[in-house]
């Protein structure tokens, strides 16, 4: 029996993910390749983590993260009926960690980085089932850290700046689809990008270069309808930061900043009540890692949260929101192998919206 075909983005909440120590946020979706015929698609974000504790002393961290905003856009349109290209622009990485002056051990500790892409993807599609994408990234990044507090002993007040670096990367991927009973399944890769920043620091060597590779990784997405109108949809993402480093020359030991691989679960329901009215539900889910220590500038380790979306279509417009609730896995920020402090409890909120235009 066929099945009715329901556009994936129909139940897709705005992204609103924070993955490993915060710092994976976009998730590096393709959603707006799949769309039909030209489409554009504008959306933003808005993420309120809350990650605290108490260090060894006693003494509180303060709510080591900052509010952040995501902003995102997609245009895709069709060559000829085998051929489509999308545009995406987004900010796949991100931190923003202060930690208060209440903590002796770890107080006026920063990590600031910021990142967008620019990614331009070619599909085309063999037929009605099978098809493959590929594409190039162009990838901005820029950030500072600063160490401070007992913890770091001689390295307390050490201040490290990154200035601004683009740097290429790519992507590919394959698709497999059966519009009679809205099935698509999507398995992409996305390249490591290796930045090469001109470094200023305190206390070592400036006007040099650290290289810093922003991970490789795997995203499998599918959906399938499992009843009239309904629709069920989830995603995989692999992320590989065993190559991500920060590690300065002359900086001692084995560098500012390192993190374990993630991968990341979601599972959703969507349901069409009408032909203007949607809505979804998803859970999202990824295990702690292997070592309760953590870097103090990536706090927290795993998480499992959910998302309710819906979404409203006029005409050629659909305009989607959604609104997530993250709990994020306790972690011991730690120096020299040894815990510093406790950051327990502690969660994420985000909201969002999207709107897309179909013409």
């Amino acid at each position: 029996m066929k099945r009715v075909m329901i556009p994936a983005a129909v139940f897709a909440a705005v992204a609103t993910s924070a993955g490993a120590g915060g710092i994976d946020r976009s998730g590096q979706g393709l959603g707006a390749l799949f769309e039909e015929g030209r489409y554009m698609e504008l959306s933003y974000g808005l993420v309120s983590p809350k990650v605290e504790g108490t260090d060894v002393a006693a003494q509180p961290t303060g709510d080591v993260t900052a509010t952040y905003s995501q902003l995102a856009f997609s245009y895709k349109y069709d060559v000829n009926d085998k051929l489509s290209f999308a545009l995406n622009m987004d900010q796949p990485f991100g931190a923003d960690i202060l930690y208060a002056a209440t903590s002796p051990l770890l107080g006026g500790t920063i990590a600031k980085t910021d990142t967008y892409a620019v990614t331009g993807i070619l599909r085309y599609k063999f037929n009605e089932a099978f098809s493959i994408h590929g594409g190039l990234r162009a990838q901005h990044a820029k950030g500072n850290i600063q160490l401070q507090g007992a913890a770091y002993a001689g390295l307390s007040g050490y201040n490290v700046q990154f200035a601004g670096d683009w740097a290429p990367g790519y992507l590919v991927g394959v698709a497999f689809e059966k519009p009679e009973i809205a099935l698509r399944v999507a398995l992409t890769y996305s390249s490591k990008v290796k930045h090469e920043f001109d470094t200023t620091q305190v206390f070592f060597p400036s006007g040099q270069i650290t290289d810093v590779e922003t991970p490789q990784s795997v995203n499998l997405d599918f959906q399938t309808g499992i009843a009239k109108d309904t629709l069920l949809f989830g995603s995989i993402r692999w992320v590989d930061w065993s190559d991500f480093k920060i590690d300065p020359i002359g900086f001692p030991g084995d560098g500012l900043v390192e993190l374990e691989n993630t991968t990341t679960y979601t599972l959703g329901v969507g349901r069409r009540f009408n032909e203007k009215w949607a809505a979804s539900f998803s859970l999202t889910y990824e295990p702690k890692g292997t070592d309760p220590l953590v870097s103090p500038l990536a706090p927290t380790d795993g998480r499992y949260g959910a998302t309710i979306g819906a979404s409203y279509t006029m005409d050629n417009m659909k305009i989607s929101g959604g609104v997530n609730y993250t709990w994020l896995g306790d972690a011991q920020p730690q120096t020299a192998g040894v815990g510093r402090a406790n950051m327990t409890d502690n969660t994420l909120i985000g909201v969002g919206v999207k709107v897309g235009w179909a013409f």
